[in-house]
C-alpha cells in the first residue's frame, strides 16, 4: 500500500474527532466513537455493492418463512457477515430527521458475529450522546465522504483512471493500529500495548517459517496468539507465508487463532478475522491465564508478544490456590513467576500446546524483556520455567534487539525462538544474538519508537540465525552454560559460655524451670564465672551433673539453658551437631550461611577446594541443599570492554571545553574562589 495514501486516511479519520467530537466528548473519550465508526464504515463498504442481492434473498427468505436465513445470506453477501437493513451508511443521510432511530435499525440488521463486535465496542450507549449533542449526522457524513476510501476497490473515474487506491485488509489493520496508537499516546497511556511493530513481526515471520518453508507448501495449519491485541501478528505472518512474490508462496491452508483480553482489540481483531473471510471465527474474548479458549487445540505455529512487568493477580485465584499453596491450572504446573510480572506464563501456556505426533512440531517465536532471561534465583519460578524449556531443549535462540523498537517502552526486549523437533544441528543448543546495534534511526519518531530495522536487516538477522555460526554477534552454547548449581555454604556455630549473676538473674525468669536453686547451684559449682570456649564439653559436663544429681530437666528448658549463658565467639571451638568415628557433623550458623553458584559444567567439588576453602577453611557444603537453576545474561556473552581514556585525551578534552566556552570555566572556577 502507499504510505502516503494510508497517512492520509489515518490523518482524515483523526482529524475527524476533533472536527465533530470536541463540543460533546472529552479528548479521552474520541476513540470510544471513532475506532468502532471506522470499523463499521470499512464492514459498510464491503457489503455496499452486494447490498440488493442480500435485501433481495432475505425477503425472499421471509416469505418463505425460512428461519436459517444465516448461510444464504452469507453467500450472497461474499463474506462471512451481512446485514439486512434497507440502510447503509450513505442512506442513512437522506433522513436526517430519523438518523437516531435509522442508524439504530442499520445496527440492528447485521448478522449475529457484528454484533457481537458493536457489543464489546460497546457502540450503542454512544448513541444517546452522539444524538443529543445533534452530531451523528455529522458523523456518519464525515465517514462517507469522497475524500477517503475505506473500500478495498479503487475509486475511478468515468474513463477507468484510479482517483483513490483501494485499501486492502492488512492496509486496513495499519490504519487501526495507528488509530489505537494515536489516542492511547494522546491520552498518555499506554501507547501501542495492543500491536507490535510490523518491522518487529516480519523478523519473528522469518525466524520462524523459513527453516521449514519446504514443509509449509502445503497441507493445513494452525497459528496462534494468545495475547492477540488487534491481530497484526497473525495477519502479517500469514502474509508473509503466502505472498505471491514471497520466499514461501505457501498453498497450505491457514487457520488464525487468537485470544484477547481488551474489549475494543478485541472487537477489531474479530472484525480483521471476519473481513479476512474466515468463516469460522477463531477468537476469545478473556484472559488467556484465566481460561484457555482453545483448550483442545494444539497449534503448529504460535507468536505472540505478551505484556510483561505487568501483574497477573487479578487472574492468581483461576491459577494458585493460596491457602493449599497448590497450582491449579495443570498448563503451569511447571512453576509460576513472581506475581508482578506474568510475561513467561504466556509462554508456559505456548508450550502445553505444542504439536508433539507430527514431522513439523511446533514453532514458537515471543517477546521478553530481559527480566524473562534472569531474573528468579535457582527453584524460583521463572528459574524452573527457564529449567523446563532448556532441559526439553526447546530453546533454538534468543535475539537482542535494539533499543526503542517497541511504541510504549524504550527498554531492552528480546525474541525467543522455540522448537521442539529442532534441527539435528541445533539439538543441544541455544544460539544468542546480539542485534542491538542492527537498526535505522526513524525521521519521526512514534511514540517511543525512534529506531526501526530495514528488509535489509530483517534479511541479515535472518541469515545470522540460519546460518547458525560464531559471529562477533552471534554465539552459539551447550544448554548446559546457562545452568548452575546453588549450592548452601555452611560455616560451624562458634559458641563460649559464662555463668554470671546476670544471666542467672534472667534464667531465673524462665517459668518452665521449676529447681531453678539447684540448677544454679550446680552450674556455679561445675563453671564458676570463667569462660568456657567450648560448648560441647560444657554441654556434656553440665548433663552429666544434672544426671548425678538426678535433677530432670527437659529438652526445652536444657535449650533455655544453653540459649541463656552462650554467645556467639569465631574464637571457640565448633558446636557439634553429631558425632561418628570418622568425622564429626558440626552445627551451623545461620548467620555465617553463604550462596555458590557453580557452573554446570564445573565440578562442585573442586570448585568448592579452588573458590571457597582459601578463604574459609571451616566450610563444608550441605548436599541436601543444593538446587539447579538456569539464567541467560547477555551482557556476560557480549560485553565489550572500553579502556578509560588517559590523562593526557581528559586533559586535551577539557582544554577543547574551556575553549569552546570562552574561559567561562575558569570564570566558575574563580568565582567559586
Amino acid at each position: 500500500m502507499n504510505l502516503t495514501v494510508y497517512n492520509s486516511i489515518v490523518n482524515f479519520i483523526w482529524n475527524i474527532a476533533d472536527d465533530v467530537l470536541r463540543d460533546v466528548y472529552v479528548r479521552g473519550k474520541y476513540k470510544d466513537v471513532i475506532l468502532p465508526m471506522t470499523v463499521i464504515r470499512r464492514i459498510d463498504c464491503l457489503l455496499e455493492p452486494t447490498k440488493n442481492k442480500v435485501l433481495e434473498m432475505h425477503k425472499f427468505f421471509d416469505e418463505k418463512k425460512i428461519a436459517n436465513q444465516a448461510p444464504g445470506l452469507k453467500r450472497e453477501s461474499g463474506y462471512v457477515f451481512y446485514n439486512t437493513s434497507e440502510y447503509t451508511l450513505k442512506k442513512l443521510l437522506r433522513e436526517p430527521e430519523h438518523i437516531k432511530k435509522n442508524f439504530e435499525d442499520y445496527l440492528n440488521g447485521f448478522s449475529d458475529n457484528i454484533q457481537e463486535i458493536i457489543s464489546k465496542f460497546k457502540l450503542r450507549n454512544q448513541l444517546e450522546t452522539l444524538h443529543e449533542g445533534n452530531i451523528l449526522f455529522k458523523m456518519i457524513e464525515k465517514f462517507t465522504t469522497n475524500k477517503i476510501n475505506l473500500s478495498p476497490e479503487p475509486v475511478k473515474n468515468s474513463d477507468g483512471e484510479i482517483l483513490q487506491e483501494g485499501l486492502s485488509n492488512l492496509g486496513m489493520g495499519y490504519v487501526f493500529e495507528e488509530l489505537i496508537r494515536r489516542f492511547n499516546e494522546d491520552n498518555n497511556e499506554e501507547a501501542g500495548e495492543h500491536f507490535t511493530p510490523r518491522d518487529i513481526i516480519k523478523l519473528m515471520a522469518h525466524t520462524i517459517f523459513l527453516p521449514i518453508k519446504d514443509k509449509i507448501e502445503d497441507g493445513t495449519f494452525l497459528m496462534y496468539d494468545p495475547a492477540g491485541g488487534s491481530g497484526g501478528m497473525l495477519t502479517e505472518s500469514e502474509k508473509f507465508v503466502i505472498d505471491d512474490e514471497g520466499e514461501i508462496r505457501s498453498k497450505a491452508y491457514w487457520h488464525l487463532y487468537a485470544q484477547e483480553v481488551n474489549p475494543e482489540t478485541y472487537a477489531i481483531c474479530t472484525a480483521d478475522m471476519l473481513i479476512r473471510g474466515e468463516e469460522n471465527i477463531h477468537t476469545f474474548f478473556g484472559s488467556t491465564l484465566k481460561t484457555d479458549g482453545f483448550p483442545h487445540l494444539k497449534f503448529d505455529f504460535m507468536m505472540t508478544n505478551p505484556p510483561y512487568g505487568k501483574s497477573w493477580k487479578v487472574d492468581q485465584e483461576y491459577i494458585f490456590d493460596t491457602k493449599k499453596k497448590e497450582i491449579l491450572d495443570p498448563r503451569f504446573k511447571v512453576g509460576l513467576p513472581r506475581i508482578s510480572d506474568g510475561q513467561l506464563l504466556f509462554t508456559v501456556n505456548m508450550l502445553s500446546k505444542m504439536k508433539t505426533d507430527t514431522e513439523l512440531g511446533s514453532r514458537i517465536a515471543t517477546i521478553h524483556n530481559g527480566s524473562a532471561l534472569f531474573t528468579g534465583d535457582a527453584g524460583s519460578g521463572e528459574s524452573e520455567i527457564r529449567k523446563w524449556i532448556i532441559e526439553n531443549d526447546w530453546l533454538e535462540c534468543i535475539i537482542a534487539l535494539p533499543v526503542n523498537m517497541f511504541y510504549n517502552t524504550g527498554i531492552s526486549t528480546f525474541i525467543w525462538i522455540l522448537s521442539n523437533k529442532k534441527k539435528e544441528k541445533r539439538k543441544g543448543k541455544v544460539q544468542l544474538i546480539n542485534a542491538v546495534d542492527v537498526f535505522e534511526k526513524m525521521r519521526k519518531s512514534l511514540g517511543n519508537k525512534s529506531n526501526t530495522f530495514t528488509e535489509e536487516h530483517i534479511k541479515q538477522i535472518t541469515q545470522i540465525y540460519l546460518d547458525f555460526k560464531e559471529s562477533e554477534i552471534s554465539k552459539i552454547f551447550d544448554n548446559s552454560d546457562f545452568g548452575y548449581y546453588k549450592t548452601t555454604v555452611e560455616r560451624p556455630l562458634r559458641l563460649s559460655v559464662q555463668i554470671t549473676p546476670e544471666k542467672l538473674e534472667l534464667l531465673k525468669q524462665v517459668k518452665a524451670i521449676v529447681e531453678f536453686d539447684k540448677i544454679s547451684k550446680l552450674l556455679i559449682e561445675l563453671f564458676g564465672n570463667s569462660i568456657h570456649d567450648d560448648f560441647n564439653v560444657f554441654k556434656e559436663k553440665f548433663e552429666k551433673g544434672l544426671k548425678k544429681k538426678e535433677l530432670k530437666v527437659g529438652n526445652k528448658e536444657l535449650n533455655s539453658i544453653y540459649d541463656n549463658f552462650s554467645y556467639k565467639d569465631e574464637t571457640a571451638k565448633p558446636v557439634i551437631k553429631k558425632k561418628t568415628k570418622e568425622l564429626s557433623e558440626y552445627e551451623p550458623d545461620s548467620e555465617l550461611r553463604d550462596y555458590e553458584n557453580v557452573p554446570l559444567k564445573d565440578s562442585i567439588e573442586e570448585y568448592f577446594k579452588k573458590e571457597v576453602l582459601p578463604y574459609t577453611p571451616d566450610a563444608w557444603i550441605d548436599e541436601t541443599k543444593t538446587i539447579t537453576g538456569y539464567e541467560i545474561s547477555f551482557n556476560k556473552y557480549f560485553y565489550k570492554y572500553q579502556p578509560l581514556s588517559s590523562i593526557e585525551e581528559i586533559t586535551k578534552d577539557i582544554l577543547t571545553l574551556e575553549k569552546e566556552t570562552e574561559g567561562l570555566l575558569t570564570k566558575i572556577l574563580s568565582f567559586n574562589i
